[in-house]
């Protein structure tokens, strides 16, 4: 336990670490949510503005980014993200229905660190996961 503000805090409060899905469908964001929120915080954005903004303000460990989204495209968001000195060094992880190989090879070239194609499998999303971020206890 931590002394914080006049208040105890857990220590495991500030081990747990934060996935960010940017994702403009409510119900990809509640089943990633759904399968992640036990082990990891998840923060959500429905377009690539928020993203970049949540990105900024809250720097999460790891974002799920999805491609085709208004206001702002997962393109451009991811662009903005590894080029900012404050959350370039964030993981970006592609995650859409846009199975295309051109998509896969944008994605690299804007310094997306993974791909992964909808539909995909709990098993699939946490592999790709665990090779940026160590397993973790939600507090």
């Amino acid at each position: 336990m931590l002394m914080g503000s006049g208040r105890l805090v857990k220590v495991s409060q500030f081990c747990a670490n934060k996935i960010l899905i940017a994702d403009d469908e409510p119900s990809v964001r509640l089943l990633v949510k759904r399968f992640l929120s036990e082990n990891y915080t998840v923060l959500e954005a429905s377009n690539g503005e928020e993203a970049v903004s949540i990105a900024r303000t809250e720097k999460p460990n790891l974002i799920l980014m999805d491609i085709l989204m208004p206001k702002m495209d997962g393109y451009t968001a991811c662009y903005i993200i590894k080029t900012d000195e404050v959350t370039k060094d964030i993981p970006v992880i592609i995650l859409t229905a846009v199975a295309h190989i051109l998509n896969k090879q944008l994605g690299e070239t804007l310094d997306a660190d993974g791909y992964i194609t909808k539909p995909f499998t709990f098993q699939d999303l946490m592999d790709t996961i665990s090779q940026f971020l160590p397993a973790s206890r939600k507090a």
